[in-house]
C-alpha cells in the first residue's frame, strides 16, 4: 500500500526561514516540498532541466528570464531548463517542485 500524506500539513513555516523536505529523489528527477516564511528567497540560479512550481499555499513572485510571474494557491509555474530564476515569498507559501532531469 502507497503510503499517503497531506502536503499541506507535511511541512511548517519556520519564522524568517526557508523549509525543504525531499519527497522523491531518482536519477531521473526530484519532488520537494517547501515552506518559505514571508520575505524569504531564492536568488536567481539556473538548472539544466525544467522545474515545475505547485503552490499549495500563499502567494509567491518567481522571476523567470528576467520577467515577474506570480502565483497563488492552486496554481503552477514552469521555469524552463537554463532560464535564471528567482523565487520570492509575496507570503507565507508553499510549494511543490518537480524537477525531471531527462
Amino acid at each position: 500500500m502507497a503510503d499517503q500524506t497531506h502536503l499541506l500539513h507535511d511541512i511548517q513555516y519556520a519564522p524568517g526561514a526557508v523549509v525543504s523536505k525531499t519527497l522523491v529523489k531518482q536519477p531521473h528527477g526530484t519532488i520537494t516540498l517547501f515552506a518559505f516564511a514571508q520575505g524569504q528567497e531564492l536568488s536567481e540560479h539556473s538548472a539544466p532541466f525544467d522545474a515545475m512550481v505547485h503552490v499549495l499555499d500563499g502567494e509567491v513572485e518567481l522571476t523567470i528570464g528576467g520577467a515577474p510571474v506570480v502565483a497563488r494557491a492552486n496554481e503552477f509555474v514552469v521555469m524552463p531548463a537554463n532560464i535564471p530564476h528567482a523565487v520570492k515569498a509575496r507570503t507565507d507559501f508553499k510549494m511543490l517542485l518537480t524537477m525531471i532531469k531527462s
